[in-house]
């Protein structure tokens, strides 16, 4: 994709690149923009996406008389390219990637970014201008520096350059004519081992080696395989390794629309997205993150206290205390900025359910090498046992209303979710008590929903017991197997979603106004679920054509944000974003031929 010098990266044109440990954005002209250290809901040290009080906040190699720019992935890896031109046919490739492979039998992934600068024609001047910044872009940290290597002393880590350009242009950013290739490695305080350049050609080829075994493993769809890929790839990198957990995006305070204070941070683990996000990778066949997340989850459930809080920190923090940062003007200028996330504090009960069918492949999937026994079992049902108590109680639901409590009917139909895997989950150990004791509960939330839930009046489910509003995380009952998808409730229901909250080729998560006026913009993962919910009650053509018209609003490298316009398709809302791109890889999987049909 090409980008030119009157083209901004303002729109959320950016390419992500990571390890498990680390992620970076860099935008269309191979500027790094956001940046967190040392971990993912760290301190920003690269955050000139949000606008920084202090100068920088970036890692940019800016070639003179820029004219424009190409900007690609490596096929079937998380390396990132970008060739620059100047407007007298000079040209200059830039190579970013986070190292990831296997060595001495476990995975090299440090808190890095390697940058590769290579001389592809003519006689190009460039300056490279590395502005770190701490204290969410308050300071500019303290620095030193050697003969050959820079460091910063960022909050939580000091982060070392090496690199075999004229360290006194780096410091300086001074212009320089470029004649060779240059390599730049930055990351913890160590001194490398090899030279730089071979460092860097090994870490690359390594990288690359690694993303294509774990791509080549992948069960694609015939149809839409890049962007499958891609969204396979993003989900991963949004995985926390040291820990299991999965952010739901990898940025904070992106609004969801232009001026609104609808401006969260998504740096965290939701127990509901994860679970999506498990589910999703599950279907390509890259279970190790559902095991890898397990874990986290037994760590959270581990003590005497079971009521699970919708969301915690990646390194089991319970509490996300939230503020505003005065020292970021926001992107675009449109604050405030926010650290942490009150969703903390709030009661969401269809967690319950999230966590036990994230778990539930564990117990019947024979290619895992940690499967789930009866002792595992005995542990999630004390979640259980929570979602029978509160199948019926008011909660904030999963749009996370601040305002106002329901009881909320995908709440309780992801309660009821609970109790029926649990029986199923019994059945494989041959426990008929417990395989009745589940049942029974099961059919009892379920014979409230459909009375509850249902508007006999207005023809379809309702958000919440007795209401009247649609919302669109009801197009989720037959993909949860409530409800079979040709039942006549769920057909009116689908129909019903499409009249009132889809506009054009995109949807409304509800209209209703709530604690800060009336949504916007579209919720992509809602469009993704509408498409699906399409194609279950036999509109396949048309769930095909919406699809198409969707994917073409991905961003130039194939990534989505939460939200997008529905004018002019604009990303808005924190990004890349993992719910968005489950959406689109369950519905490829519902939508695409079968394999047979290109043989």
């Amino acid at each position: 994709m090409t980008q030119d010098a009157s083209t901004a990266a303002a729109n959320l044109d950016l390419g992500l690149v990571g390890n498990g440990s680390f992620g970076a954005l860099i935008d269309a002209r191979g500027r790094v923009v956001w940046a967190c250290v040392p971990t993912f809901d760290g301190d920003p040290a690269f955050c000139a996406l949000l606008q920084p009080q202090a100068e920088g906040g970036d890692w940019t190699i800016e070639l003179e008389d820029f004219d424009h720019a190409e900007q690609f992935y490596l096929d079937n890896t998380a390396v990132l390219r970008t060739v620059l031109h100047d407007r007298h046919g000079g040209a200059v490739e830039l190579t970013d990637f986070a190292p990831r492979w296997r060595r001495n039998g476990r995975f090299y992934r440090p808190v890095m970014l390697v940058r590769r600068v290579r001389l592809l024609a003519g006689s190009p001047r460039i300056r490279v201008r590395l502005r770190p910044l701490t204290d969410w872009g308050a300071q500019v940290p303290e620095r030193s520096w050697g003969s050959n290597h820079m460091r910063f002393l960022l909050t939580g880590m000091t982060w070392r350059l090496t690199c075999d350009a004229p360290l006194r242009l780096v410091r300086d950013a001074l212009p320089f004519l470029l004649e060779n290739d240059l390599h730049f490695v930055l990351g913890p305080d160590e001194t490398l081992t090899q030279p730089i350049e071979a460092f860097v050609r090994d870490a690359e080829r390594e990288t690359i080696h690694y993303w294509r075994e774990w791509v080549r493993y992948l069960s694609i769809p015939l149809e839409w395989q890049d962007a499958v890929i891609r969204s396979a790839i993003t989900l991963k990198l949004c995985q926390y390794e040291d820990t299991g957990a999965i952010v739901a995006a990898m940025t904070t305070s992106i609004p969801e629309a232009p001026h609104t204070p609808r401006n969260w941070d998504y740096r965290y683990c939701w127990l509901r997205d994860s679970a999506f996000v498990v589910r999703a990778l599950n279907r390509l066949g890259a279970t190790r993150s559902m095991e890898e997340y397990i874990s986290y989850i037994a760590n959270l459930v581990a003590g005497e206290d079971r009521a699970l809080q919708p969301v915690y920190g990646i390194g089991f923090e319970t509490t996300l205390a939230e503020d505003e940062v005065a020292s970021l003007a926001g992107y675009r200028g449109m604050g405030p900025v926010r650290r942490g996330n009150l969703a903390w504090l709030q009661q969401q009960h269809d967690v319950y359910g999230s966590v036990v069918l994230a778990s539930a492949q564990l117990f019947f999937d024979q290619r895992l090498e940690h499967r789930g026994d009866i002792a595992m079992f005995r542990r999630l049902e004390p979640l259980g046992v929570r979602a029978f108590a509160l199948h019926d109680q008011p909660d904030a639901g999963l749009w996370e209303f601040r305002g106002r409590a329901h009881v909320h009917t995908y709440s309780s139909v992801m309660c009821w979710a609970a109790c029926d895997r649990l029986s199923r989950i019994a059945g494989r150990f041959a426990l008929a008590d417990r395989v009745l004791y589940w049942r029974e509960r099961a059919d009892i939330i379920r014979e409230r929903v459909l009375r509850e839930a249902w508007n006999a009046e207005r023809g379809h489910f309702a958000d919440a017991f007795g209401g009247e509003r649609l919302d669109a995380s009801l197009l989720l009952l037959a993909d949860l197997g409530f409800v079979d998808a040709m039942d006549p409730r769920f057909v009116a229901t689908v129909e019903a979603i499409g009249r009132d909250l889809r506009r054009g080729d995109a949807l409304f998560r509800y209209i209703a106004a709530d604690d800060f006026g009336h949504p916007e913009t579209s919720f992509t993962i809602c469009t993704f679920w509408y498409i699906d919910a399409l194609a279950a009650i036999g509109r396949m053509d048309e769930a095909r054509g919406m699809f198409e018209r969707l994917l073409a609003r991905r961003n130039p490298l194939g990534l989505l944000s939460e939200d997008l316009a529905f004018d002019d398709g604009e990303a808005w809302g924190n990004f890349p974003q993992t719910y968005s791109h489950v959406g689109l890889i369950n519905a490829a999987m519902r939508l695409s031929r079968p394999w047979q049909d290109a043989t």
